[in-house]
């Protein structure tokens, strides 16, 4: 009895912040293993490498949300890369023009998948799978399957400038959070993402329009992934439209380990951004290990199969 009702008190506690004590604990453990972990160099290098999944994360836990997915965004980052850096060669136009046009073909591309999803009742597997074959291939068609280089300084600023010492991709995150957490916890679109996701059906005779929630919610994943885009080809001074494979897969896995369920309905920023960390961490602390990406590969899909058995176990309780 003793026993039980331990698990009546822990069981709560854990089932919310458990994730967190992940976390921690991935973290103590790579400290010791790993003195070169601990450094704050290394620090600043593991959340400049994870600025560019947290971005992609943030607009995939609102589709999550929904109930949807999006397997695009990898392909669309590449797309919105190669538009943005093609303007951004030296004296060719205005920093402004190129970040707004590179932002606005991801919002387009992201849009197309919404209004695909809630006008036309398609999967959102399937609209989004084909997006990623097509934004990929309009890359390559785009930029005739080569890189893009010669870029201005304003534009390579972004990837490898700082503020009051913070590197500008980890600014670009925080912001992106801020924003993610503000527009998801306290506005009323925020309220409608879960309303669609807990109950599409109740939500519409509520009187919510949830054909918009979709489509908008599509294309702020789309955007965000083109920030992110941004801030990638800005980092490594090119465009590639092979830039962004697997992107779609680490932020998935960043969403669904922070607790989102693939249900719909359920999931918060907070829990994506420290999912978004523990595989950041994990990748950094494995690489300081000298351990096969091989194994990486392994070990990160593991990991997210016991996420979502642990999603589906929640979900009975």
């Amino acid at each position: 009895m003793e026993i039980r009702a331990i698990k009546r008190k822990v069981g709560p506690v854990f089932s919310k912040y458990g994730i967190y004590f992940a976390f921690a604990l991935l973290a103590v453990m790579l400290a010791i293993v790993s003195p070169p972990f601990r450094t704050l160099a290394n620090i600043e290098i593991v959340l400049q490498q994870s600025s560019i999944n947290g971005i992609i994360a943030v607009g995939m836990t609102l589709v999550i949300i929904t109930g949807g997915i999006d397997l695009s965004v990898g392909s669309v980052l590449a797309l919105s890369a190669v538009v943005a850096t093609s303007l951004a060669h030296p004296a060719a136009h205005s920093l402004a023009v190129t970040l707004g046009l590179g932002v606005l073909v991801g919002l387009l591309c992201g849009a197309a998948n919404g209004i695909l999803i809630a006008k036309k009742k398609l999967t959102p597997f399937i609209v989004t799978l084909g997006m990623m074959t097509v934004a990929r291939g309009l890359a390559l068609v785009y930029t005739n399957g080569r890189p893009v280089i010669n870029l201005s300084e304003a534009y390579n600023e972004i990837g490898s400038g700082h503020l009051a010492g913070i590197p500008y991709p980890t600014l670009v995150f925080l912001i992106t959070i801020l924003a993610g957490v503000f527009m998801l916890h306290f506005t009323r679109f925020g309220r409608y993402v879960y309303a669609v996701g807990g109950n599409e059906l109740a939500a519409k005779v509520s009187g919510v329009n949830t054909d918009r929630v979709v489509i908008i919610t599509y294309a702020l994943a789309g955007a965000m992934a083109a920030i992110a885009g941004i801030v990638l080809s800005s980092r490594v001074m090119s465009g590639s439209p092979a830039t962004g494979a697997g992107y779609e897969l680490d932020a998935i896995a960043a969403v669904v380990i922070g607790g989102t369920s693939l249900s719909g309905g359920v999931g918060s920023i907070a829990g994506t951004i420290v999912g978004v960390m523990i595989i950041g961490v994990m990748n950094n602390g494995l690489d300081l290990l000298n351990v096969s990406s091989y194994w990486q590969q392994i070990v990160k899909g593991s990991i997210i199969v016991m996420a979502v058995v642990l999603d589906k176990k929640s979900s009975r309780n």
